[in-house]
């Protein structure tokens, strides 16, 4: 008999550094291997999956932002049931246009 997947949010913890250049996030995701992790960045939220290895249990989330981060240089280490990302923040204009008034 197939058993249906329950899905829940793990605990996720933030906190940003004394010179506020990057924000660290804590992700619980006991009992999960580290290639059944799918962690997606946005500017600003990110979104992860992470099957458990009984398969019962899938941990989903989406998480906003407090302010736009550079996705592209994220860093993620996961151990001991701990996924720990680190992610720095833009510059307060980076990526900012002028647009010419006509």
């Amino acid at each position: 008999m197939a058993h249906e997947t329950i899905r829940v949010s793990p605990c996720v913890a933030s906190c940003v550094d004394d010179q506020k250049n990057k924000i660290y996030l804590e992700v619980e995701l006991p009992g999960v291997d580290k290639e059944g992790i799918k962690l997606t960045v946005h500017e600003d939220s990110f979104y992860l999956t992470a099957a458990r290895r009984d398969g019962y249990m899938e941990y989903s989330t989406s998480y906003a932002l407090c302010c736009p981060v550079k996705a592209e240089e994220a860093r993620a280490k996961y151990e001991n049931g701990l996924l720990k990302i680190e992610l720095p923040f833009k510059e307060a204009l980076e990526g900012a246009v002028n647009i010419a008034v006509e």
